[in-house]
């Protein structure tokens, strides 16, 4: 019994695993194809049908390129950077519900690789260990540019977690929980929480680029200021790994703000279309396998938004990103905890 579980699990897993690292390869070919939309250009059209081989002739290109270590670098913390960076954000979509609750041969398979009461707090943990993949190939890097780039990178981080964090506990307040998989199912249908926290979901939105370090806040890798920033010195399969943990984090990012405010997996009228099906195993079935589908779409959705932002806002000076963060964003959480803690009180008062 418990063998069979584990072997839905990890096949689970490894599906998961392989759809994040598909997703990621293929976000810098959408990514050039909605800037060269954007641009009026035609983008990647070489390599295969409309370009769709040209991630794999990155991942060529990157791979039998030389791997080159600078001579005063630190070799074994210039090893271990990328690294961290891409292992950090593997480990960040173990706890995502990417859909409900299947029924396989009697068993009920839950979509969901780990399921913790503290899912909430693992994303915030792993997520910020990510800096640290940063920080140790720019210090390793024995460049000064690189070592900007870090110490950037890390002040950035800082700042715009705590007001990440602190947008968040509204959403906690309501929900009562730390699990991802409640706070799923406590908006089943179109009962989202961005309905009731449009507030707290922009102070996210706007911290979600500063973590993962996107334009307009891409200070810690400024080409114009700092060459490359923390990855100046890098190239081959590092720099790959550097920016292959990017794009996954930007998977993982809008896996979570579908999670937490547009209702993960739940769509409008699931109930309906439950209830259209006389066999319930069926039914169930073909609910969550929609639900997966929907969850994907507001995914992809969130990325094309992070790609469509690069393209169309300039980059923030150092000193914007700092005052944005500290002495807007933090203040407006505050706010936003005051209002839903008057909301709840005044909901409970009046029913």
């Amino acid at each position: 019994m418990e063998s069979v579980d584990l072997l839905y699990k990890a096949i689970y897993i490894l599906v998961i695993f392989g759809i994040t690292l598909l997703i990621a390869t293929y976000s810098t070919y959408f990514e050039r194809k909605i800037a060269a939309f954007i641009q009026d250009r035609v983008g990647p059209n070489r390599a295969g049908p409309a370009g769709l081989l040209q991630p794999l002739a990155d991942a060529g290109k990157l791979f039998f390129k030389e791997d080159f270590i600078p001579t005063k670098a630190n070799k074994a913390l210039f090893i271990l950077g990328p690294g961290v960076a891409m292992l950090v954000a593997t480990m960040s979509s173990a706890v995502i519900p990417f859909g409900d609750m299947l029924i396989i041969g009697g068993r009920e398979v839950y979509l969901q690789a780990i399921e913790v009461n503290i899912g909430v707090l693992y994303i915030f943990g792993v997520v910020s260990l990510g800096v640290y993949g940063l920080m140790i190939g720019g210090w390793a890097s024995n460049n000064k540019y690189s070592l900007l780039g870090a110490i950037r990178a890390a002040s950035q981080n800082i700042s715009y977690e705590l007001a990440m964090g602190l947008s968040l506990i509204a959403v906690l307040m309501m929900t009562g929980s730390l699990s991802l998989r409640e706070i799923a199912e406590q908006q089943a249908g179109f009962n989202w929480n961005i309905w009731y926290q449009p507030l707290g979901f922009l102070i996210f939105l706007v911290c979600a680029f500063a973590e993962t370090n996107r334009t307009p806040f891409d200070l810690p890798e400024s080409e114009a200021e700092l060459i490359g920033g923390y990855h100046t010195e890098y190239g081959s399969m590092k720099l790959g790994m550097y920016l292959f943990a990017e794009y996954i984090n930007i998977f993982v990012v809008s896996a979570v703000m579908s999670t937490l405010y547009f209702g993960a997996y739940n769509f409008p009228f699931m109930e309906n279309l439950r209830q259209a099906i006389s066999d319930p195993v069926l039914a169930n079935n073909v609910v969550t396998i929609v639900g997966v589908v929907a969850m994907f779409i507001k995914i992809f959705l969130f990325i094309f938004f992070f790609m469509w932002v690069r393209w169309t806002l300039p980059r923030f000076r150092y000193d914007q990103l700092m005052k944005l963060g500290w002495n807007l964003l933090i203040p407006l959480s505050i706010l936003n905890i005051l209002l839903t803690a008057a909301g709840i009180l005044l909901k409970d008062y009046l029913f």
